[in-house]
């Protein structure tokens, strides 16, 4: 298979058509190599429009809705970026081809050991991570964030990460549950303020602890 193509046809194909015109986007990925993040034996399918299973119930996001991410967070060079949900480290790279540095935090141990070699291989070096379960209450390795990515979705939104971005700061979460899930920009427009902006419709499995409440039914 020629990867090279294929990351061409990704990019002109799925990302641009979600209008996604951000030209330090459309270069990243079509410069990183996204078979390298896929699970082994599956690389036919690292650029095809669909998720792709990592195991423990996990995927890999489409690479549209990777590069609408990118493209709302808007990365510099000289930001530092928060990611919630390393996964197979892919938007990992991506951010940290884009920022100055990214903090990773992913609950799942083997997770982040498969991805920590992926980054290592590809020689991505400003990229930390950690395994940690993030909820309210959990004090992140930095203080503050230009970008904080939450690669997953709360079924309620909670606010709980927004203390940590810095001023001017923007944070993207997917909020709601099937079949209405809505993107999400937030950000910190002053010290005790914050706009919020919808995005796009997409769907995304929820974070660990913010999937929907049990109804009983009595």
């Amino acid at each position: 298979m020629d990867f090279t193509l294929a990351r061409m046809n990704m990019v002109e194909q799925q990302v641009r058509p979600w209008d996604v015109l951000d030209m330090r986007v459309l270069d990243v990925l079509e410069s990183l190599p996204r078979e390298t993040f896929v699970p082994a034996g599956r690389e036919g399918l690292a650029y095809a429009d669909t998720e792709i299973p990592l195991g423990h119930g996990e995927s890999m996001l489409p690479p549209r809705v990777v590069g609408r991410l990118l493209q709302a967070l808007a990365p510099a060079e000289s930001e530092t970026a928060l990611e919630i949900g390393t996964g197979s480290g892919y938007v990992t790279a991506c951010l940290a081809r884009l920022a100055a540095r990214v903090d990773s935090v992913e609950h799942i141990d083997e997770f982040r050991l498969a991805a920590e070699a992926r980054l290592e291989t590809l020689e991505i070096g400003n990229a930390s991570l950690q395994t940690a379960t993030v909820a309210p209450g959990w004090t992140p390795p930095q203080g503050r964030y230009d970008v904080i990515s939450v690669n997953g979705a709360m079924t309620v939104y909670d606010p709980f990460l927004q203390p940590s971005l810095n001023l001017g700061g923007r944070l993207f979460v997917v909020v709601g549950q099937p079949p209405v899930m809505h993107a999400r920009m937030v950000v910190r427009v002053a010290e005790n303020s914050y706009r919020t902006e919808t995005l796009f419709e997409t769907r995304l499995k929820p974070l660990l602890g913010f999937e929907p409440r049990t109804e009983f039914v009595f």
